[in-house]
């Protein structure tokens, strides 16, 4: 296939692409995307879709987990010469993607990298969800088996911060009660087809959501936005002896004042202090 017309300049180009309706494609990405000497993609079904919507051809070589090991070290090659465009099936590259050690590499290799930014389902669901956007933690995709995702979810439950998560039809309910066990019934959103026909954004807390979609699993692509946890009531003297008196139990005066501070949120020379006198009493 001949180069294109106006050739870009060598590196890599980091194209957004629409995560369901093709018009949301911006002008600038369909302009890189018909520049681009090859384009680096998740699927070539799939691009070869959006390259016909706006009628064109480019050369496209497959990059996705189960290759990139092997196909980086020459697309990296390419860039010193070529221009390489990233995409992925939907959305912005490198979310929930490894698309960062490309550009990794690229830049160790010192060749030019150059965002074209776009639609993104995680940034999209926060728009929808009519949750805090001040704050927020992308947390991808949660571990499938049950230990691993309440370990996940501990990990995150203190985060002063609205989560956002991806999840599939078949394991949302399972998701959506695991959450509310780790982190309490907080308010919640499942947005789903984002800018498709049938798009939609269902809110409710995590344990009613959990119990809507428990027969009922739903179909299309799913995010799953979380509200941050609401303010804790302040511990009391009561609260810190009994944390402080199983703490000890388990833990020298000093961890056990340092957990419980942590834990807590209080002073832990004051904690040890009490903790002194508790021993002593």
């Amino acid at each position: 296939m001949t180069a294109p017309v106006n050739a870009l300049d060598p590196g890599l180009y980091i194209v957004a692409t629409p995560i369901g309706n093709l018009a949301d494609l911006s002008p600038r990405a369909a302009d890189i995307l018909s520049r681009a000497d090859v384009i680096a993609v998740e699927d070539s079904r799939v691009t070869a879709g959006l390259l016909r919507h706006i009628g064109i051809k480019r050369p496209m070589l497959p990059y996705h987990d189960h290759n990139a090991e092997g196909v980086r070290p020459g697309l990296v090659a390419r860039m010193a010469r070529e221009a390489v465009a990233l995409v992925s099936d939907a959305g912005t590259p490198l979310i929930s993607d490894p698309g960062y050690k490309l550009v990794r590499d690229a830049r160790a290799a010192g060749h030019a990298v150059v965002t074209i930014p776009g639609p993104c389902a995680a940034v999209a669901a926060l728009t929808l969800a009519g949750l805090p956007t001040d704050r927020f933690l992308f947390l991808g995709f949660l571990p499938p088996k049950a230990k691993a995702r309440s370990d996940a979810i501990a990990e995150v439950a203190a985060v002063r911060a609205t989560l956002v998560l991806y999840e599939s039809g078949p394991r949302l309910a399972a998701c959506l009660a695991a959450l509310a066990e780790g982190l309490g019934d907080r308010e919640a959103a499942v947005t789903r087809e984002i800018t498709k026909k049938f798009e939609e954004a269902v809110t409710g807390t995590l344990s009613t959501l959990a119990a809507r979609y428990a027969d009922a699993p739903p179909k299309g692509e799913i995010v799953v936005v979380v509200a941050p946890p609401g303010e804790a009531a302040p511990s009391t003297i009561e609260d810190a002896d009994a944390a402080l008196a199983e703490a000890m139990t388990r833990l020298p005066l000093a961890k056990a004042a340092g957990e419980v501070a942590k834990r807590l949120g209080l002073d832990r020379k004051a904690l040890y202090a009490r903790a002194l006198a508790l021993k002593d009493g």
